[in-house]
């Protein structure tokens, strides 16, 4: 266990509740009593009223045939908070239509249900991603926001 955040004694002090230490980590238990990780409390989409984790959206994305990788983000939106926008990595040999888009709409919205799949597609043959090959949700967000990046060295495009 750690002692602390470099000066940041009250994030410390709030990572504790009842003397039992919060990682962050979202999970869903099933009915069989598994329990299921979700994502980081700190990476949720909240999109009208609901809270979704990019991971499973990314997840089921990646079962679509075609699929090679995919980054979810929330993108602001007047009405709902934010919706569901996601940027998808097309196996080799594969182009994107828009009735590939179409599908891979209809099937998100078939694994995952209306309130979790995207709403939202859009191709992209390279996300950024670490050196250890994890799509940068962070700049994805800050790409299509037009945020500044801030801090790139552990992206497998830097040098």
């Amino acid at each position: 266990m750690f002692r602390g955040y470099l000066h940041d004694e009250e994030r410390y002090r709030a990572a504790f509740a009842g003397g039992w230490y919060l990682t962050g980590d979202l999970v869903r238990r099933d009915a069989d009593g598994w329990y299921w990780f979700v994502g980081r409390a700190d990476d949720v989409i909240k999109s009208a009223g609901h809270l979704i984790g990019p991971f499973e959206v990314e997840s089921a994305l990646m079962e679509h045939p075609l699929v090679a990788e995919a980054g979810v983000i929330g993108r602001p939106d007047p009405v709902a908070g934010n919706v569901v926008k996601a940027f998808v990595s097309l196996r080799p040999g594969v182009r994107p239509t828009p009735e590939l888009e179409r599908e891979l709409l209809g099937f998100g919205r078939r694994k995952l249900g209306p309130a979790v799949a995207p709403r939202e597609i859009a191709f992209d043959q390279n996300l950024p991603k670490t050196r250890s090959g994890k799509v940068m949700r962070r700049l994805l967000r800050a790409r299509e926001l037009g945020l500044p990046t801030g801090d790139t060295s552990t992206w497998e495009g830097s040098a």
